[in-house]
């Protein structure tokens, strides 16, 4: 986020010229090899090809600590000509030099995307650098197999764009075959033998993914991405909708709709109305609230999603 906030920066100073305007300095070095001296000196040079400049310190941290006084004098009478980029950690704004910074520049922070904002992020992102549609289903399944880390999220939509080629848009499907490797596939073909009913071959699954080091959470996140829909479907049908369209409103990929269906009327609407206490006791009891072994706990799980206990 940070990265993406510098090149949002640079056209709004530069305009059009050329990236010779861009100075980068590693913090590190300022601290503790290169005077200090070397980063003003670089703020009051005139540039050759523009009027403006932009001179960016990385990893700044311990440079702003060191140099604090510093940077406080030269905010006083600062370079005109240049913008000066502090990449930095933490950011106490109580402190003098953050004050001055709130004044005459832009305290910026780069918070970590969650929820609605991370899955605009990579719609956005997926429309604008690589030219590609993405869902908010396919964009949801990409957090739950990839996390929240906007750096691997980017690598790994780089990679989907390659892979769906001319193709328009990015699937779920999509998703699957490349990001989620086998595990990805061996999660999904659990929770397909759970909705069916087959616990036995359910259990073999989670058996190979455990094996494997596939963590506990993580194998949990996969049973709620799917049974989140389910759930969300029955309460609709509570309210009068019609199931197979509630499984539709709720997320449910169409080509899963008939055996969705067939599998909530197995399961009966009683039964159904507990998916999310089940989800969450499973939840609390992996954190903590329980010490049966997690193996033992996602095993009563799936027993239950499967209609079987």
């Amino acid at each position: 986020m940070k990265q993406e906030a510098i090149h949002a920066i640079e056209p709004i100073v530069l305009g059009e010229e050329e990236d010779t305007s861009i100075t980068r300095f590693d913090g590190k070095r300022l601290e503790k090899e290169l005077p200090p001296s070397t980063l003003f000196d670089e703020l009051k040079t005139v540039s050759m090809w523009g009027d403006q400049r932009l001179v960016i310190v990385d990893d700044a941290e311990k440079f702003v600590s060191a140099f604090r006084s510093r940077l406080e004098k030269y905010l006083e009478a600062p370079s005109k000509s240049s913008l000066l980029i502090l990449d930095v950690k933490s950011w106490n704004k109580s402190t003098k030099l953050a004050k001055t910074v709130a004044k005459i520049g832009l305290d910026l922070e780069c918070k970590e995307l969650k929820g609605s904002q991370l899955a605009k992020w990579i719609a956005d992102t997926a429309e604008q650098v690589h030219q590609k549609q993405i869902s908010r289903e396919a964009s949801l399944l990409l957090v739950e197999l990839v996390g929240t880390h906007c750096g691997q999220i980017h690598q790994e939509l780089s990679k989907l764009a390659t892979f769906v080629g001319e193709a328009a848009r990015i699937s779920p499907d999509d998703i699957r075959a490349v990001v989620g490797g086998w595990k990805a596939e061996t999660t999904w073909a659990m929770t397909d033998a759970v909705r069916d009913g087959n616990v036995g071959a359910a259990l073999k699954y989670l058996d190979n993914l455990l094996v494997a080091g596939e963590a506990p959470q993580k194998i949990l996140g996969g049973l709620n991405f799917v049974w989140r829909k389910y759930f969300k479907a029955t309460q609709l049908a509570v309210q009068g909708t019609p199931l197979r369209q509630a499984l539709k409103e709720s997320g449910v990929f169409p080509r899963d709709i008939d055996s969705s269906d067939r599998y909530l009327r197995r399961l009966t609407r009683q039964r159904a109305e507990k998916i999310g206490q089940w989800l969450l006791d499973a939840d609390l009891n992996l954190k903590g609230n329980s010490r049966l072994d997690p193996r033992l706990e996602l095993e009563q799980l799936l027993f239950l999603l499967s209609g079987c206990a």
